[in-house]
């Protein structure tokens, strides 16, 4: 929208300096995080005026939780205030894949408030019904696949190998909506504890930023045997402005948090990043960069899948922070050992781009 006003108006030097994505990433970052940064103590009391109580504890979970109540939830409201307003400024709304990413980062928003929404009236924790809310998601998911796969094609790319792809032909559109949705739950599992899935998010952003912009050029990519998807790089800016609203966010939700980010920013959130990962041809990459949330995933599915067998528990708790919390951790060394794993995980990721 800005480089159209420079336009209109005659500033020939802004008008160029908005070409470049180089350019309009950092600013979408910086306005995401001032707007974060401003609009954060108000909205906070207002949730805390309408909440209440905040978000409901759960009584079966780890006792130092229960210090938590009255913290009011929907945090992820916030977040996606700064995010959209940014990319409005930024981004090159022409562009089909950034369509795709906002609808499922404001669709996948819209569902987790209703899933807040529920659990704050009723004073649960339960929300919506898994049923619905999985049915919502992959109709947002499957728009959004129908929008991404329309400027793609449909091969599977392996990671490490130049090359060498799986043709998924027609099942590659339900294998993109599955891959958004399953991001979406796996940050919104993952979403325990005081920032814990805020920074992975930022890293996880940060990375993909790279990517993005790298399959984008055709030069970068034929240089570097990755698929290039030609007008990608316009997404570096979305990962940008996730990371800016996000850094805003975490300024709040630093412990002790004051507001919980909430399913209404979790799930928009890990569902953008799916998307993105979708739109740039780096879905299993996404894997191994988001791999915590990925095991924050797969130790609820082994919990409840062994726990429906045997009677018992392969996890004290879970998620799997929760694992570790009941083993005697304090939240604060769960938190950053998390972070830690998640940057190591994101240079094995942007590993693969050269070791091909």
């Amino acid at each position: 929208m800005l480089y159209l006003i420079a336009e209109w108006l005659n500033f020939e030097g802004l008008a160029n300096l908005f070409r470049y994505q180089s350019f309009r990433s950092g600013a979408a970052l910086m306005t995401a995080l001032l707007i974060g940064l401003l609009i954060g103590p108000r909205f906070i009391n207002m949730l805390r005026v309408r909440q209440g109580k905040g978000q409901p504890i759960r009584e079966d979970g780890p006792q130092t939780h229960l210090a938590k109540r009255g913290t009011p939830t929907m945090g992820g409201l916030m977040i996606l205030t700064s995010l959209v307003l940014s990319m409005l400024l930024y981004m090159d709304m022409s562009n089909p894949f950034v369509w795709a990413c906002i609808a499922v980062t404001v669709g996948f928003g819209v569902i987790g408030f209703m899933d807040d929404y529920d659990k704050v009236s009723k004073s649960s924790h339960k929300g919506l019904s898994s049923k619905i809310r999985l049915l919502l998601e992959f109709v947002v998911a499957g728009i959004a696949a129908w929008l991404i796969v329309g400027q793609l094609n449909t091969n599977l790319y392996v990671p490490f190998l130049s090359g060498r792809y799986i043709p998924l032909g027609p099942f590659y559109y339900v294998f993109a909506a599955f891959v958004i949705v399953g991001a979406g739950n796996a940050v919104n599992l993952t979403d325990g504890l005081d920032g814990l899935a805020t920074m992975p998010v930022i890293i996880a952003a940060g990375t993909f930023a790279i990517i993005c912009y790298l399959a984008g050029r055709v030069d970068y990519a034929t240089y570097l045997g990755i698929p290039h998807v030609p007008r990608a790089g316009e997404l570096a800016i979305f990962c940008a402005g996730i990371m800016g609203a996000g850094l805003a966010f975490l300024w709040f939700n630093a412990p002790p948090a004051a507001v919980f980010m909430g399913d209404t920013g979790s799930l928009a959130l890990g569902g953008a990043l799916g998307a993105i990962a979708v739109s740039a041809h780096h879905e299993i990459v996404l894997a191994i960069v988001g791999g915590l949330f990925v095991l924050e995933a797969v130790s609820v599915i082994i919990q409840v899948f062994w726990f429906k067998r045997t009677g018992r528990r392969v996890f004290r708790m879970a998620p799997i922070h929760h694992h570790f919390e009941q083993k005697g951790w304090r939240e604060s060394t769960v938190v950053i050992r998390f972070w830690i794993i998640s940057i190591v995980l994101a240079v094995i990721g942007l590993s693969t781009l050269k070791l091909r």
